[in-house]
């Protein structure tokens, strides 16, 4: 959650989700940025998944509330984000869009408050989807819900609903997705700030097959620099990962996964290096 009022929509459950699911990768992925005298950044990102290699180069340029991201990818496309922060007191814009393809655009304003945090998006074509969503309450008590409208269609394509609390080290949250078919729960525990030690499960039931799903993970910082993370999902699949700050702002993250259903495979293994100046 925000730090300050109860923070965007997909705030809610974000603390267990980054417990749970970030860094972990199955992949060989690196990226490096550089930064220029002038304040330009660029970064270069690679990822091979097997025998296939994708990669992208992303420039950006900031001057005073004004952010422009440029990215192009190893398909020649072409993804345009312009971010101008604050131009009204808590209001975010931001217009993003992709080349070739002139139907890809799209606008987004976001306006968080001390006690709400709303955000909306329309598609810059005929008949586009609009999306809206808001949280009201505090840092503590949070209530909101998401939204989607097809125009094309004239009809709902997306109604989640939600509610998030947090009490001292523990934080929870409450979801009903998917126009009431999937409810989730999910719970994030610090036990050990000292150590950055902290617990988190994520349980979810669809009601239209009766099907449940779990994942418990747990991390632990070692040293100021070395965090250990570990999770099982009810399907018995174990993931484990170390990840390193072996200098400022640049990162190295080995993980595994390892089917415990059938041992007999060969555990999937990821290597993830970020390298900043």
């Amino acid at each position: 959650m925000a730090a300050k009022g109860p923070g965007l929509y997909t705030d809610i459950g974000k603390k267990a989700r980054d417990l749970l699911f970030k860094d972990y990768n199955s992949d060989q992925k690196f990226t490096v940025s550089t930064y220029s005298p002038t304040g330009v950044a660029i970064t270069s990102s690679g990822t091979k998944k097997g025998e296939l290699f994708v990669g992208d180069v992303n420039t950006q340029l900031k001057n005073k509330n004004y952010t422009a991201d440029i990215k192009v990818d190893t398909e020649s496309n072409l993804f345009t984000t312009i971010t101008v922060t604050e131009p009204a007191p808590g209001v975010k814009a931001i217009i993003s869009c992709k080349v070739p393809d002139p139907a890809s655009g799209k606008v987004e304003l976001q306006y968080l408050h001390d006690y709400a945090g709303i955000s909306g998006n329309i598609g810059l074509k005929a008949n586009p989807v609009v999306n809206l969503s808001g949280v009201f309450g505090t840092n503590a008590l949070a209530f909101g819900g998401d939204i989607s409208y097809d125009t094309k269609l004239r009809e709902l394509t997306k109604s989640n609903v939600g509610v998030s609390f947090i009490k001292d080290d523990l934080l929870g949250a409450l979801t009903l997705n998917e126009k009431g078919d999937v409810l989730n729960a999910s719970y994030y525990h610090v036990i050990n700030p000292v150590t950055n030690t902290a617990v988190g499960v994520d349980m979810g039931h669809r009601f239209s097959t009766r099907e449940n799903n779990f994942t418990l993970g747990v991390q632990h910082a070692l040293d100021p620099l070395t965090t250990l993370k570990g999770r099982i999902t009810n399907s018995a699949k174990a993931s484990a990962l170390i990840q390193h700050e072996w200098r400022p702002k640049s990162l190295i993250t080995i993980s595994t996964e390892l089917d415990t259903k059938a041992i007999e495979k060969s555990a999937k293994v990821g290597l993830s290096l970020v390298l900043k100046p």
